[in-house]
């Protein structure tokens, strides 16, 4: 749970999940996370082996992010945590339905 704690790590690793991401596409698929964030939470996961960062040499460089085949294994736990979200946003929306019908 340390290395996918916090607010943003396991998004990052389930947008991963579609293929390789340039920082920017994960910038535009992320807006509140700031630069400097997203820069951390890919070291970190880069660290635990869970991400690959691949350097192309080209003008200007492009940098691209992938999951490894341990980052690939976190497949069931991002379905999992999908699920989860879906159903409590679910339960919510008929709470706050209930709520409005006996008001």
């Amino acid at each position: 749970m340390r290395l996918l704690g916090g607010r943003w790590r396991l998004l990052l690793v389930s947008y991963l999940l579609d293929g390789p991401k340039r920082f920017s596409d994960l910038r535009r698929d992320m807006p509140g996370i700031s630069q400097r964030m997203l820069t951390l939470d890919l070291r970190a996961l880069e660290e635990a082996g869970f991400v690959q960062r691949t350097v192309y040499p080209e003008v200007p460089v492009r940098v691209e992010y992938d999951l490894t085949a341990d980052g690939d294994r976190l497949r069931p736990v991002v379905d999992v945590m999908r699920e989860f979200g879906l159903w409590l946003k679910a339960r919510d929306a008929l709470v706050a339905h209930a709520e409005s019908e006996s008001a």
